[in-house]
């Protein structure tokens, strides 16, 4: 039975340095969750946390309504999938899959069927008599994910689990990923450092930074209204402009963006000073007034035109353009002018980065 995964107050310490600095997250019953963040986020360490394997310095770890603290890493009915796959590499296929049931003495005619069933889930039945090192790493990867599966935990915990394969069996393996946890419903709590990973598979995702959770949503909201900007920069990418912030009161607040253009934003609090503004590649566009600049280079990328534009200012902006809206290829060199839409950028304090934008 799946499990709803809470966290309140997690604290990590490793002597003087604080890998997690009071981190509470409610992972909902069945939820595809993911934690992302670069390296030494604390993404890892919180996830071995909730498995058992490292120490807890302060706070509560609960599947549904039991504390887990001070419950055993084997007690906790839990799944776990390693970024090494981390299968036995004298059993064979079917051998690797059926450990944790043996563990857990199921009766072995039960144990032959749901080895069966998971050995079709993940597409390797007929495999089942070979052993690891005949195998290709997305193979291994799926008996990994059979293996934890098969046992039915409450809550399934992946850690890296693709990062050592290609980048097409990546893609496709995600796919698999997805498919398998949504098909049985399990709670998962997922690590990556891959931030289109995260937003393909994952249900709400908490981007970290440095032991703290910088924001918490859907992938949407998470690239859309990222809410500070190291969110912003983190995932995709973004062009950021200093701008001069005024007002605010009547929901409408007055940017002027590096003395050049002037609008209005739609803001959730009256602010004067200055602010930062952060903009997709998709959310620029070429129009006749606005930001002045040249092309330095466009990238045709199938779908769409990445172009570098150098505004007169001497900054540089990533602009994409889509294929479907236009049949011009802007010529390296031309003069242009760039706008945006102001309901759909994202504005931030330059002092504290809060965000200001709706």
């Amino acid at each position: 039975m799946s499990n709803e995964v809470i966290i309140k107050d997690a604290v990590k310490r490793y002597g003087d340095f604080t890998a997690l600095n009071g981190v509470s997250l409610d992972i909902r019953e069945g939820e595809f969750f993911t934690l992302l963040g670069p390296s030494g986020c604390g993404k890892t360490t919180l996830l071995r946390m909730i498995a058992g394997f490292n120490s807890i310095e302060g706070g509560d770890f609960y599947f549904g309504e039991k504390r887990i603290n001070d419950v055993a890493a084997h007690k906790r009915d839990i799944g776990m999938v390693f970024q090494n796959y981390a299968i036995f590499p004298h059993l064979t296929v079917r051998e690797n899959v059926a450990y944790g049931l043996k563990a857990r003495k199921t009766p072995k005619a039960e144990i032959s069927s749901r080895v069966e069933e998971a050995l079709e889930l993940v597409q390797i039945a007929h495999l089942a008599e070979r052993k690891p090192n005949e195998l290709s790493g997305g193979q291994q990867q799926r008996v990994a994910l059979a293996r934890a599966f098969v046992i039915e935990p409450s809550v399934l915990l992946m850690d890296e689990p693709l990062s050592n394969l290609d980048a097409k069996l990546r893609v496709q393996m995600r796919s698999v990923i997805k498919k398998l946890q949504r098909r049985l419903g399990i709670t998962t709590i997922y690590v990556t450092h891959d931030q289109e990973e995260a937003l393909a598979i994952s249900d709400r995702i908490a981007v970290m930074k440095d032991g703290n959770i910088m924001q918490i949503g859907t992938p949407n909201e998470i690239y859309a209204k990222p809410q500070n900007p190291f969110v912003a920069g983190f995932i995709g990418v973004s062009n950021f402009m200093d701008c001069e912030v005024k007002g605010g009161e009547n929901g409408l607040a007055d940017v002027t963006i590096q003395g050049e253009l002037s609008i209005q934003i739609p803001v959730r609090k009256a602010y004067t000073g200055k602010g930062k503004i952060s903009a997709r590649p998709e959310q620029l566009f070429f129009s006749q007034e606005g930001m002045p600049g040249k092309i330095l280079f466009s990238t045709f990328l199938g779908d769409f035109i990445e172009y570098e534009v150098e505004l007169d200012n001497g900054q540089n902006l990533i602009v994409n353009e889509y294929t479907k809206d236009t049949t011009e290829v802007h010529a390296d060199g031309e003069r242009v002018h760039l706008s945006f839409d102001p309901a759909r950028i994202s504005l931030y304090r330059a002092d504290t980065e809060e965000v200001l934008s709706q």
